[in-house]
């Protein structure tokens, strides 16, 4: 260094200015990292609650409590998701996949949860998968069918939920059997048998263990037709939010929060992927 040069020691009024203008800079950085959350959040969620729709008649995805209230896997990750984006929740109950699709029309809900369904990606797009579901058979008793293979034959009669995931399966794979399209949910799957309107009904093997369990003589079949990945709709308008959706519930698969659902809901013929 020159002998002749001098370091120049900032004044006092200067240090201030340098340090309120790192602190201003400090906390743009601190509310530009903060801002991508509240922004998914409010591009999910328009209303500033969450509007999750469930498929109330899948015992899969929805518990019916005796006090009227719903509970199961997609209800406590929805609930999670909204705490995740920091806003309130509010459930939206359809009484079965029909009903459910004819909403996807309206811009009533935010988020769905229920099966990935090419015929619903027109207005959603879908998140990493949270749950897989084996779909199969139970049939009544006399019925001819001893597997899932057995089933495709003339003068069999499948019934299965209009509008669902299997319905829409079943509709692609079977060649030669009859396909029933009946309301969905327990009551309507045990009557279709009960009567013999059906020989079989193709459904989430969950489901199918009930009936089972609830109409003497009838019984599940070994094998399955399908496995239905269960995965978080979002709106297409919201598409941009679609990462922070697959954060989450890559988080909620790993940290127990959906294991935990299952448990709780004691379900059979699902895991997660």
């Amino acid at each position: 260094m020159n002998s002749t040069t001098k370091l120049h020691m900032p004044t006092r009024r200067e240090a201030v200015v340098n340090l309120t203008i790192g602190s201003l800079a400090l906390n743009g950085i601190c509310r530009e990292s903060s801002a991508q959350p509240a922004s998914a959040a409010t591009t999910l969620c328009p209303t500033g609650t969450l509007r999750a729709a469930l498929i109330a008649s899948n015992p899969v995805l929805v518990t019916r409590h005796v006090d009227g209230s719903v509970g199961g896997v997609s209800v406590a990750v929805a609930r999670a998701l909204a705490g995740h984006l920091g806003v309130p929740i509010e459930l939206k109950p359809y009484d079965n996949p029909a009903r459910y699709n004819e909403s996807l029309n309206a811009d009533d809900w935010d988020v769905g949860l229920a099966a990935r369904d090419p015929g619903r990606a027109e207005h959603l797009v879908f998140s990493a998968t949270f749950m897989e579901v084996d779909n199969g058979y139970v049939a009544r008793l006399g019925a001819a069918p001893t597997s899932a293979d057995d089933v495709d034959r003339p003068g069999t009669k499948i019934a299965v939920a209009q509008g669902s995931a299997p319905h829409a399966v079943l509709r692609r794979l079977i060649k030669n059997a009859e396909i029933i399209a009946v309301p969905g949910g327990f009551d309507a799957a045990r009557d279709a048998l009960a009567s013999g309107k059906a020989d079989v009904y193709g459904e989430n093997l969950h489901l199918a263990h009930r009936i089972a369990d609830a109409l003497p003589g009838s019984r599940v079949l070994m094998g399955r037709f399908n496995v239905v990945q269960m995965a978080i709709g979002v709106r297409k308008r919201a598409t941009s939010a679609l990462p922070t959706v697959d954060e989450f519930v890559k988080r909620s698969r790993s940290d127990g929060t959906i294991q935990k659902a299952i448990a709780q809901a004691g379900l059979r013929g699902v895991r997660i992927p």
